[in-house]
């Protein structure tokens, strides 16, 4: 394997647990209120373990040695790097706790709507979605197109199920917030109010 396949395999390793992850919780979130503990000591380190033995199993099929074009890999690294500086960005302006979805576990009574969620309503899934985008174009080959296709899926449908659950605990005051916000691109209009 190549330091590209490498790479790829460690930005797949990061981010395809996640929607499994909030696809496991948010379905049961009164159950695992109770149990946030269990929560991040064994579901969370469960969901990437599984994830990682499954990318090791079947790496091959995934990056079979293909080589990407060189503006492939040059906008693949592009996209990671996006998602590691957002990542670091984020973690710088919130606890790592919150940013790992504490929030939800919590019950968390205050809507973030300033700053960087003024301008997109989910910038770690922005950035997750970047980062997988990018090890798709870094591998280049036709089985992660398909991987990343449905890891789209699973993540948009955890995002359906997060956006419910944030609604049912913040009623009009989410509603607005997401009228005026986008989901994941920032629109032209800087937008700081904040809601909650």
């Amino acid at each position: 394997m190549t330091p590209l396949d490498w790479i790829a395999l460690a930005a797949l390793a990061i981010q395809l647990p996640i929607p499994f992850f909030w696809l496991i919780v948010h379905p049961f979130l009164p159950f695992w209120k109770q149990r946030p503990q269990t929560v991040y000591r064994v579901v969370g380190p469960a969901t990437w373990l599984a994830v990682a033995a499954l990318l090791v199993m079947f790496q091959e099929p995934l990056i079979a040695g293909a080589e990407p074009p060189w503006w492939a890999a040059a906008a693949g690294l592009a996209l990671i790097f996006f998602d590691v500086a957002l990542l670091l960005y984020l973690h710088n302006v919130f606890s790592g706790p919150r940013l790992y979805g504490q929030a939800e576990l919590a019950a968390d009574t205050e809507l973030f709507a300033t700053g960087i969620y003024g301008r997109v309503r989910h910038p770690r899934y922005a950035g997750m979605m970047a980062s997988v985008a990018g090890a798709c174009l870094v591998g280049w080959t036709p089985q992660l197109a398909v991987l990343g296709a449905a890891w789209l899926a699973l993540a948009l449908a955890a995002i359906h199920m997060e956006e419910k659950e944030l609604e049912a605990r913040f009623g009009e005051a989410y509603r607005e917030y997401a009228r005026r916000v986008p989901r994941f691109f920032p629109s032209l209009l800087r937008s700081t109010k904040k809601s909650g």
